[in-house]
């Protein structure tokens, strides 16, 4: 018996590459600010997200990777500055 191999679609909306091809700025503003994915012959080639949603996803991803940062360095030695000297020391390199 022959498995048909479902793929989940990772957006709510969805239009195919010929009705991309036809009118590509309808099918984003049919998107009414949400991701909409293309498929290519049912199958998704690629999403085509709104620039909000971009923004939002790559801060995300910062946050994600600061906070990575965080728990590995969380054992770290903790070295105490004074800032005026951190400000002078900077002004002094970048004069």
């Amino acid at each position: 018996m022959n498995m048909v191999q479902l793929t989940p679609l990772l957006a709510d909306l969805s239009a195919s590459v010929t009705e991309l091809k036809k009118d590509p700025m309808g099918i984003i503003r049919s998107g009414l600010g949400e991701t909409v994915v293309i498929l290519n012959r049912n199958e998704p080639a690629f999403y085509a997200v709104p620039p909000a949603q971009y923004e939002l996803m790559m801060q995300l991803i910062d946050d994600a990777h600061l906070a990575q940062l965080v728990k590995q360095r969380q054992d770290d030695p903790v070295e105490m500055v004074d800032i005026d000297d951190l400000i002078q020391q900077a002004s002094s390199i970048s004069s």
